[in-house]
């Protein structure tokens, strides 16, 4: 009977202690009424060049140039 009350104590101590670490590194704000520091703002991730719209556009127009003879020129 003894192990069974230490075993479950432990199992306490243990879902105690993986909460309060998993709710450190999550990514959301903490709810109403806990104590401690609310989470940083979430970073913007970077995007890669192939994912940004203005650079997809420039890309586009330098290859429409270099595909068209300049007009007057045969």
């Amino acid at each position: 009977m003894l192990y069974l009350i230490a075993f479950a104590v432990a199992a306490v101590i243990a879902l105690l202690l993986w909460r309060a670490m998993s709710a450190e590194r999550a990514d959301v704000p903490r709810g109403i009424g806990t104590s401690g520091p609310a989470a940083p703002p979430s970073r913007t991730r970077p995007t890669g060049p192939d994912d940004d719209p203005d650079f997809l556009r420039s890309l586009d127009e330098s290859l429409r140039r270099d595909e068209d003879p300049p007009p007057g020129k045969d």
